[in-house]
């Protein structure tokens, strides 16, 4: 049967909205009048434990439905905590989908205990999975299909959660290159300094300050040397945006500094390892990390396995916002609201997750 328009006298729906506007309370906005509301969601506070950490999180699940598919949101460096801008589109709108997304505050910050200092990128990406595995012991969880959600460093964890995972169902990384942590950071403080209007002999200084400063942590030249160089630098005014050390600050224990062991880190063969579904997403205007490089071994591990798809998001910097004054600029203000909002990435996001859990 062909779905009819209901004819509604002009008499009563004045009469309803005379009603409704004599009705609302003095207290209520006038948008009380239009509201409506969406899928209701639940929050629920989840704990768990992982190398000496109590971590603490909150699971958003729409209010009804059960065998729900999930996201763990991994961290990038800079947003540690479950109130970051970052994370709010997920407990917006991943429960909106029929998700579950667990968002819990890293290790060392916020109700977290422990401390992410010296710790390695494993132990991180070991948090996450315990986070997965409290969460798939809510009864309305399908443990089945739970998988991973990073951006920046937070995309290195979530691969590396699901390589290490025994039953990650899915990840997606979303900026995060394909090349060494040091690789990486050459590449933005680079641009940080030249967005700034410091000059070609700057960058190369820096770098060459650099080179002195993580040859001393892989042992290829003395302390002594290291020393110099960060002395020399700190005295610049480019410093301190370069992510460096100053010279009181430098290791006497480089073996045992968590940078040793990251900054060499090979997320390439990282991704190489996970047999899950992966979806790799990048920004087309992206200071922070090298696109090019990475599409280019994201070709070069399409020739060995099938089993990711990736896309580059028009429009769109390192945090899925737009490119238009960007400034490279990190601060308490921009990691309480700065959040994604180029609606290519939505679209790509919302499509590849509903195909993974449907098959469709």
């Amino acid at each position: 049967m062909a779905a009819r328009i209901l004819a509604i006298p002009v008499a009563l729906l004045v009469l309803a909205f005379n009603s409704a506007a004599q009705t609302r309370s003095n207290n209520e906005p006038a948008s009380s009048l239009w509201h409506v509301d969406a899928v209701p969601v639940v929050s629920e506070q989840v704990h768990f434990k992982n190398a000496g950490a109590e971590l603490a999180g909150t699971a958003y699940l729409p209010e009804k439905g059960d065998h729900l598919p999930a996201v763990v949101v991994l961290h990038s460096a800079s947003a540690g905590t479950r109130e970051a801008g970052l994370y709010r589109h997920l407990r917006e709108s991943l429960p909106q989908m029929g998700f579950a997304v667990l968002i819990y505050d890293r290790r060392g910050e916020g109700q977290s205990t422990g401390n992410a200092e010296n710790i390695s990128y494993e132990t991180l990406a070991d948090d996450g999975i315990a986070g997965q595995q409290a969460l798939a012991r809510n009864p309305r969880i399908d443990a089945a299909r739970m998988g991973f959600w990073g951006l920046s460093q937070g995309g290195w964890l979530a691969v590396l959660a699901a390589g290490r995972s025994p039953n990650a169902a899915f990840a997606v990384s979303i900026s995060a290159p394909l090349v060494t942590a040091e690789e990486q950071m050459k590449f933005a403080t680079r641009n940080i300094l030249l967005l700034r209007g410091y000059s070609d002999s700057d960058v190369r200084e820096m770098l060459a300050t650099r080179a002195a400063w993580t040859g001393y942590l892989r042992g290829t030249n003395s302390r002594t040397e290291a020393l110099e160089a960060l002395t020399k630098a700190q005295a610049k005014p480019w410093f301190g945006l370069t992510y460096m050390p100053n010279a009181a600050e430098l290791t006497t224990d480089p073996e045992h500094n968590s940078y040793r062991h990251e900054m060499d880190d090979d997320p390439f063969a990282a991704a190489a390892k996970v047999k899950a579904p992966m979806l790799f997403m990048y920004g087309d205007s992206d200071p922070w990390i090298p696109v090019a490089e990475t599409l280019k071994k994201l070709q070069e591990l399409s020739g060995r396995q099938h089993n990711f798809e990736y896309a580059v998001i028009p429009n769109a910097n390192h945090e899925m916002m737009s490119p238009i004054g960007e400034n490279m600029k990190i601060d308490a203000e921009t990691i309480r609201n700065d959040a994604p909002q180029a609606p290519s990435y939505f679209m790509v996001l919302g499509a590849w997750l509903a195909k993974q859990v449907t098959g469709k």
